[in-house]
C-alpha cells in the first residue's frame, strides 16, 4: 500500500471517527461540515468586495454584511446559499444595506435564506438554529451565514455545533469567540475569563 493511499485511508477514518478537536468523541456531524482539525475557524482577512469580518468552519463562510462584489465573488467560490440574519428592518432599510439583497442572491444563481435575529420582532430560539441547519442539509458545498458585523452569525454558529453537531458548549462558544463574539463585556468589567454551563 502506497504512502498516499495509507494517509488518505487514516484521514477518512478521522473525519468518520468525528473526533474533531474539542468535540464529543461519541458525537457523530449530521452534516459533514469538514471542520478545521485545529478547532478553530480560519479568518480571511483579504476578500474581493466589502464585507465586515469573514472566516471560514469547514465550508460554511461566517461573517458581516457584504456587499454586491462580495457576493459575486461568493458564488465563484461555489457558494449555493446565502443565509442573512439581520432583521426585517435592517434588510429593509436602504441606508444600511443599500441593494436588494434577495434580488442579487437570487440573480447570482444561490439560494437566499432570511433567517432574521434582533429585536422583538425576531427572538433568538431554537427554531432559529433548526432553520439553518435545514439549509446546511439541502446545501452540501459552501453556505454564507452573515449578519452586520459577524457576531449573531457567530452566535449561531455557536449554537448550531452544540445543537446538531454535538459540540460540549465551552468548545463551541471558543470557536465562536475566534471569530466576532469577542471578549464578553462581564469579563471585562471583572477581569476575568467566563466558562459556560448548562444551568439544567
Amino acid at each position: 500500500m502506497s504512502v498516499k493511499i495509507a494517509a488518505a485511508l487514516v484521514f477518512a477514518v478521522f473525519l468518520v471517527s468525528g473526533s474533531v478537536a474539542g468535540q464529543e468523541k461519541t458525537a457523530q456531524p449530521a452534516v459533514d461540515i469538514a471542520l478545521e482539525r485545529d478547532g478553530l475557524p480560519l479568518e480571511i482577512k483579504v476578500f474581493d468586495g466589502e464585507i465586515r469580518g469573514l472566516w471560514r468552519d469547514g465550508r460554511v463562510f461566517i461573517g458581516g454584511q457584504p456587499d454586491e462584489t462580495a457576493l459575486a465573488r461568493f458564488r465563484e467560490m461555489g457558494v449555493t446559499a446565502v443565509v442573512n440574519l439581520r432583521s426585517t428592518a435592517e434588510v429593509n432599510d436602504r441606508e444600511r444595506v443599500p441593494f436588494d439583497e434577495a434580488a442579487v442572491v437570487d440573480s447570482l444563481g444561490m439560494e437566499y435564506v432570511h433567517i432574521p435575529l434582533g429585536g422583538d420582532d425576531h427572538p433568538y430560539t431554537p427554531q432559529a438554529v433548526d432553520r439553518l441547519a435545514g439549509v446546511l442539509k439541502h446545501h452540501g458545498g459552501p453556505v454564507l451565514v452573515h449578519c452586520t458585523v459577524a457576531w449573531r452569525a457567530s452566535y449561531m454558529w455557536s449554537a448550531y455545533l452544540v445543537r446538531e453537531q454535538g459540540f460540549t458548549l465551552e468548545a463551541a462558544m471558543a470557536r465562536g469567540k475566534a471569530m466576532a463574539i469577542g471578549t464578553l463585556p462581564i469579563e471585562g468589567l471583572l477581569g476575568r475569563s467566563v466558562r459556560f454551563v448548562f444551568a439544567d
